[in-house]
């Protein structure tokens, strides 16, 4: 008996929903935890293209080397702004902050090369003679 093969799912929003069965608290401790995660990693990231130890930027932030160990622990959900304002500062970087929708929604059809956009003052306008 042939068994019949199921579809790949590589979303990774279609993954966690057959995870979290539409559990909106799980999603929200999901969604938490991934932005704890990425802050982690940027300050690794900023940190090592600096070549600094976590010991070195301890001494650069007036802090130790255990709170660098601590904000860059992708458990750790204490990040502050400040500290992180602070971090830019001494890595020579700056610091942006952004809200982005929700819920992302699906982006309109890029037009054709071919078919460049008019603008609407410039339309049914008659050349000059």
């Amino acid at each position: 008996m042939k068994v019949p093969s199921r579809k790949k799912v590589t979303s990774a929003s279609a993954i966690l929903d057959k995870i979290d069965g539409g559990d909106v608290e799980v999603r929200t401790r999901v969604n938490e935890q991934t932005l704890n995660m990425r802050v982690a990693e940027m300050i690794y990231a900023a940190r090592e293209a600096s070549g600094l130890t976590q010991s070195d930027l301890a001494r650069l932030l007036s802090t130790t080397q255990s709170v660098i160990s601590r904000l860059e622990d992708a458990d750790y959900d204490g990040h502050s702004l400040s500290m992180l304002r602070r971090i830019a500062e001494v890595l020579d970087q700056r610091l942006e902050v952004r809200f982005v929708p929700a819920r992302q929604r699906r982006r309109r059809p890029a037009r054709a090369a071919s078919a460049p956009r008019i603008p609407r003052v410039l339309r049914g306008a008659k050349s000059p003679s």
